[in-house]
């Protein structure tokens, strides 16, 4: 296994998002996000996204582990392992309950004031991103997300105040969490998490395409008028986008093959080629054009976006993504779902995820060869079933290995490769509710939540053999992988 020590100054922490582990969902002035109108749901059956909360249906985020009231025990722990940088979410609801208001709610605010102290008092760096699957449902509902114009007028509200308010407490910022996981635009739950996009019944596959070229340009825009506002407010701001990010392979040599893989990337990649270099790439432009998907973007818009682009690049790596034309051929590609095959190389997580290690030294290669920009992975983990055992340890090997592998990729990038990476963010460093499933017990923490998938237990926090792991990883500053 190779290890090497890292930077002296590299950030290693974990992540996790405000609407996955706050919970608290009514206090303090809070309002209704889309994730609190989404119910529980499991590996097999999707979540349901109901026309706001409903008596009788289950809302795992309302709750969730209730770090609203047991945040300074968190990050107590989370200090405990060493964390130099701690990744979550300001939720848009407790600043501006609806979205839409001209003034924010000061007990939103407060409440990061006192997290963000938290974290100071331990020497952690905050790092935050500003929407995180999160949108305002009174947005989604009557104003149809980020499809319209307006939002992005009240999304840079809110990115302005935060600035402003906590211009001295957080250095680092990411605007749109995973901004392209909406090209899969057919797929209802990321088109309401991502852009707020509450799709009619009757919208034809080419309807939702078209929405979301027009949401993802108006994101774009908001991003990049926010990174201007942010860099006024203090040119110390390290603003950057954060996207899903998965290598692309072809499953055989063929051209068609080759050829698909390249157009999978361009149909995904086109979100942070414009946070980076502020314009559409060719590919997409030609594709816009030629479906009739033509959205409405200004003069003025491209000037915002080469104006606003952002100082690095944020990343989710979980797994690699390989694609086959058997089933769609590179010009007809519209829904990417239909190009994905098996990697008959790779093992599978519990939920079906392939495990590739090698995979996130190939993303690291690509992005800094693409983007010449600093990269930040802010997402990386393991969804698995944990045990607690009689004396209440928990044996998390398999979540160890996955991270060694992983970290072990990442550090051979870095010293041999010469990537410019800025920290190491693990996915879901205490457990919270699954973004993608609402469950509890598809598990990601170093440490573990007492409760279950049907919202029972003490919340009782402890430690697992991943704990200890992670503080001996710090500790060394890379070089003991343990």
């Amino acid at each position: 296994m190779y290890s090497a020590k890292m930077p002296n100054n590299f950030l290693w922490g974990g992540a996790v998002a405000a609407h996955q582990l706050e919970g608290a969902w009514k206090e303090g002035g809070k309002g209704t996000s889309v994730a609190d109108v989404m119910t529980v749901g499991s590996a097999t059956k999707p979540r349901e996204i109901t026309d706001g909360v409903l008596p009788g249906k289950n809302y795992p985020n309302h709750s969730a582990i209730d770090f609203y009231h047991h945040y300074k025990e968190d990050i107590k722990l989370m200090a405990e392992m060493g964390f130099k940088a701690f990744r979550t979410s300001i939720a848009w609801t407790r600043i501006f309950p609806n979205g839409d208001e001209t003034e924010p709610n000061e007990e939103g605010l407060k409440f990061y004031d006192d997290l963000f102290d938290t974290c100071h008092e331990y020497g952690i760096e905050p790092v935050i991103t500003l929407s995180h699957f999160e949108i305002p449902f009174n947005l989604a509902k009557n104003y149809s997300g980020f499809t319209n114009r307006k939002v992005i007028d009240f999304f840079v509200r809110f990115a302005e105040v935060c600035f402003k308010r906590y211009k001295n407490k957080v250095k680092y910022w990411m605007t749109f969490n995973e901004i392209d996981n909406q090209s899969a635009f057919n797929d209802d739950f990321l088109m309401a998490t991502n852009s707020g996009i509450l799709f009619k019944d009757g919208m034809t596959d080419k309807d939702k395409e078209a929405a979301m070229y027009q949401a993802g340009h108006y994101e774009l825009v908001a991003s990049a008028l926010a990174v201007k506002i942010g860099h006024k407010i203090n040119p110390d701001f390290q603003i950057g986008c954060m996207i899903n990010y998965s290598p692309v392979r072809p499953l055989t040599p063929s051209s068609d093959d080759v050829l698909l893989a390249d157009k999978w990337e361009q149909r995904r990649d086109w979100f942070s080629d414009v946070h980076v270099f502020g314009e559409y790439p060719n590919a997409v432009e030609a594709y816009i054009e030629r479906n009739g998907y033509r959205p409405d973007i200004t003069d003025e818009d491209r000037i915002v976006l080469k104006e606003g682009t952002v100082d690095y690049v944020g990343f989710s790596y979980y797994q690699s993504t390989t694609v086959s034309s058997k089933k769609v051929m590179p010009d007809d590609l519209t829904d990417l779902a239909k190009a994905i095959a098996k990697n008959p190389t790779l093992k599978r997580s519990d939920w079906g995820w392939e495990i590739d290690p090698e995979g996130l030294r190939i993303a690291l290669n690509q992005l800094q060869d693409r983007y010449h920009k600093p990269l930040f992975i802010v997402e990386n983990g393991l969804g698995a079933y944990d045990k607690v055992e009689a004396d209440g340890s928990i044996h998390d090997d398999y979540r160890i290995d996955y991270l060694r592998s992983h970290i072990s990729e990442m550090e051979k990038a870095v010293e041999l490769d010469g990537v410019d990476l800025m920290g190491y963010l693990p996915w879901g460093c205490i457990d919270l509710v699954s973004a993608g499933t609402g469950q509890m017990d598809k598990r990601y923490g170093f440490i573990y939540v007492d409760k279950n998938d049907a919202g029972e237990g003490t919340l009782d926090r402890s430690r697992k053999d991943s704990f200890f792991w992670y503080k001996n990883v710090i500790e060394s500053n890379g070089k003991n992988l343990g």
